[in-house]
């Protein structure tokens, strides 16, 4: 009875084991996601409102005038 209470602590601390290098994993692929959104966002929209912001002071979204 004292081996298979033995045996039973050590599945639970492997199975640990494994649960945190996968957590550990997850969190660096959620990093790795969060990052990649900032940067889609940066290199993606900064250009785009860096756009607009030049053609509105040149004047392109003003009405013209007759």
């Amino acid at each position: 009875m004292l081996r298979c209470s033995n045996i039973f602590f050590m599945k639970k601390k492997k199975s640990k084991k494994i649960q945190t290098k996968g957590n550990k994993k997850n969190q660096e692929l959620g990093q790795t996601k969060n990052s990649a959104k900032l940067v889609l966002f940066v290199f993606g929209i900064g250009p785009i409102i860096g756009i607009i912001i030049f053609l509105y002071s040149k004047g392109f979204f003003n009405s013209p005038n007759i």
